[in-house]
């Protein structure tokens, strides 16, 4: 049995959109419309009045056909359209019928040449000129009761093609702007995703190398540039590792937001020696990915600061549905005794050493390797590749912002630092929000996005 035959639309009909169909269609109306100027020239009984039947009817056809090779709505189709008007009305009282068709293509143009505000007076003037003029010039009533209402269907129909058309064409703009804003959205994705991992990862791996070459340079202990140039690579793996997690993100085969959660802990652990608390509400899973990736980058950074800020501090890290609303809270018990590096320690922790210490790019003499904040790399942990470009703390290139709570922290109303923006900007461009600060002695921050 034969399947139903698609139905044929004027679009795939190739000759229908061609210059000849319309050089055909122009042609045929045009000559449809002289017959009425001809009509009432040949029915004229003196030369004055076929004259003047000739200039009614011509200009009428002038305008009419000014109005047919006009495709655009302009203030400059009124004045034509109201003499189509005013001539049909005028043939039709120079000789019964002669106007009718200036009359129906006036009707069927009005709403397509002029905008609405005149299109809607035009039209109703035509619809009031044909029955006064049949009446004063003793036409049949009946007749033209029946022409009249023939119009108001062509000016119903006429204005409902006119809307149809113009519902169409807005909603492709409106598609067309969504579309380019979903690509601008996708853009921006991209970039936060390549700034947060690539640039974070490389410039840490600048620091490292810098130091080592440093160190070369100036004789110092051999094991101290080695232990740079490892780092450097230890952070080079940890970033090709998160380019791949970020591309499996975008190519929608990404960890479920549990598993990562927990490697994130697993990796928190082994880095650190301390605890990390991992509790997930088991509907958490079906959040949108924006949101599953707010929530991963959020984890991390956070994670992150704790390492760096609270070395040794237990992390707990919790992941719940609350109505409409999906939260995310990571909180460390704090190690004030650790927050702030003693001498000979670095921010992180770092043994003490004999050699140079670093602080933008030039040789320092110091009690320990890496005891500045430029000597750390810009933003985050030393050790691990974190996902945004600065840790909560607010440091990067050793530049600060807000006000510090002991340990390096920000204050949470304090101008935050450069990963704290980062992850409030991603929260908000999701409806989310983010806040962080201080809380029994710990530092917590606290997501939420839509559910």
């Amino acid at each position: 049995m034969c399947g139903a035959r698609p139905a044929i639309t004027l679009g795939d009909v190739a000759f229908l959109r061609s210059r000849a169909a319309r050089v055909t269609g122009f042609a045929l109306v045009a000559l449809y419309l002289l017959w009425g100027p001809f009509a009432i020239a040949h029915s004229r009984a003196t030369a004055q009045e076929t004259l003047l039947a000739l200039l009614v009817g011509v200009t009428t056809w002038g305008c009419a056909i000014w109005l047919l090779r006009s495709r655009a709505v302009s203030g400059y189709n009124v004045p034509p359209l109201l003499v189509t008007v005013v001539g049909a009305a005028a043939m039709q009282a120079m000789e019964p019928y002669t106007g009718l068709g200036f009359a129906f293509f006036a009707a069927i143009a009005a709403p397509h040449r002029v905008r609405l505000r005149a299109a809607v007076p035009l039209t109703a003037l035509l619809l009031a000129a044909l029955p006064l003029v049949s009446y004063l010039t003793g036409f049949d009533m009946a007749a033209a009761w029946g022409m009249t209402a023939g119009m108001a269907y062509t000016v119903v129909f006429s204005f409902l093609i006119w809307h149809v058309s113009t519902t169409k064409r807005q909603a492709v703009e409106v598609a067309e702007a969504r579309a380019g804003e979903a690509v601008l959205q996708e853009r921006a994705r991209l970039a936060r995703e390549v700034h947060d991992i690539l640039a974070h990862a490389q410039s840490a791996q600048i620091v490292h190398l810098e130091g080592a070459r440093v160190l070369l340079r100036t004789g110092a202990d051999p094991a101290l540039a080695l232990d740079r140039v490892e780092r450097a690579v230890h952070l080079a793996r940890v970033g090709l590792e998160e380019t791949r997690r970020a591309l499996d993100t975008l190519r929608g085969r990404d960890l479920p937001l549990p598993e990562r959660l927990e490697r994130l802990a697993a990796e928190f652990r082994a880095t650190t020696g301390a605890s990390c608390v991992l509790s997930v509400d088991s509907g958490a899973a079906g959040l949108s990915a924006e949101a599953k990736l707010a929530v991963a980058r959020t984890a991390q950074e956070a994670l992150t600061n704790v390492r760096k800020h609270a070395p040794g501090a237990p992390a707990e890290v919790s992941l719940r549905l609350l109505g409409r609303w999906c939260e995310l809270e990571i909180r460390d018990g704090g190690a004030p005794a650790a927050r702030l590096p003693g001498p000979g320690l670095s921010d992180t922790g770092s043994p003490p050493g004999n050699g140079p210490a670093l602080s933008n790019g030039s040789a320092q003499q110091g009690n320990g390797i890496g005891h500045t904040a430029d000597w750390l790399h810009p933003s985050g942990s030393d050790d691990t590749c974190s996902s945004g470009d600065a840790d909560i703390g607010g440091v990067r290139d050793g530049v600060g912002e807000g006000a510090a709570e002991p340990g390096g922290r920000m204050a949470a109303g304090s101008g935050a630092g450069y990963g704290l923006i980062g992850m409030r900007e991603r929260a908000e461009l999701i409806g989310g929000s983010l806040t962080a600060g201080a809380d029994d002695g710990g530092f917590a921050v606290v997501l939420r996005v839509p559910a």
